[in-house]
């Protein structure tokens, strides 16, 4: 591990413990993005922003966090582009159209339900995305965020960047309980993203520092992290 990376692992360890320990998710949130106690809270106070009524298309992380956010979007009539859990697949995002579902928006927008009747899409099949929900387990008012450390969300904002689908009107949002916002730096990378806004079950936080990456930074992906991600194999440069 690099030094940056050690530093990143030091905040998520701070942060689950500081959540777990303070009540504001259950235990075997350990090591995940947490499933924190009020999620449901944060898809009300979500829907409050102008940006959220205007928005068309929503893409989100498959966690069981943000299933209130996709249940939500559903409802408000969104479409939403839901990642395929570890983008193991070529076509790495799950396609939830409100006028095409066939079951509640409760089970749709969870990950067993979109298995079996989203279709999946490729980059070059999604439409421009209005609102980016990611699943973090800390940010800090500025607007840094770091995941579990798996890199997903990273990829997926990326290459969303690089088909010119995540541009900057998109607004970047983070769900995550009070206890999971520090005010501790946090390290970035060249491939990491900021978000725009923090949304806590009492609050919404707009981050006044914007920072995305240009594209995929192939320099940070390990061979064996670019074979086990159809999509990165097929774009690798030769």
């Amino acid at each position: 591990m690099t030094d940056i990376d050690q530093a990143k692992q030091a905040v998520r360890e701070q942060v689950w413990r500081r959540l777990i320990d303070g009540g504001g998710a259950p235990a075997d949130s350990y090591g995940k993005i947490p499933g924190f106690y009020g999620s449901e809270a944060t898809a009300e106070q979500l829907a409050t922003l102008d940006e959220w009524r205007r928005a068309g298309t929503v893409k989100a992380n498959p966690d069981w966090a943000q299933l209130p956010v996709r249940v939500r979007a559903l409802k408000d009539g969104k479409r939403v582009y839901m990642a395929v859990p570890r983008m193991a697949s070529p076509q790495p995002f799950y396609l939830l159209d409100p006028k095409a579902l066939t079951i509640s928006p409760e089970e749709a927008a969870d990950k067993k339900g979109a298995a079996q009747v989203a279709r999946r899409v490729g980059v070059e099949e999604v439409e421009p995305i209005d609102i980016v929900v990611c699943g973090s387990v800390a940010v800090n008012r500025s607007g840094a965020r770091i995941g579990k450390g798996a890199g997903y969300s990273d990829l997926e904002v990326a290459l969303l960047i690089e088909a010119g689908l995540v541009t900057e009107k998109t607004v970047i949002v983070a769900p995550v309980h009070e206890l999971q916002v520090i005010e501790n730096d946090i390290p970035e990378t060249e491939h990491d993203f900021s978000v725009d806004y923090i949304v806590t079950p009492g609050e919404v936080i707009a981050c006044p520092n914007r920072r995305r990456p240009r594209g995929l930074v192939w320099d940070d992906l390990t061979p064996e992290k670019i074979a086990a991600i159809p999509v990165l194999a097929q774009r690798k440069p030769a």
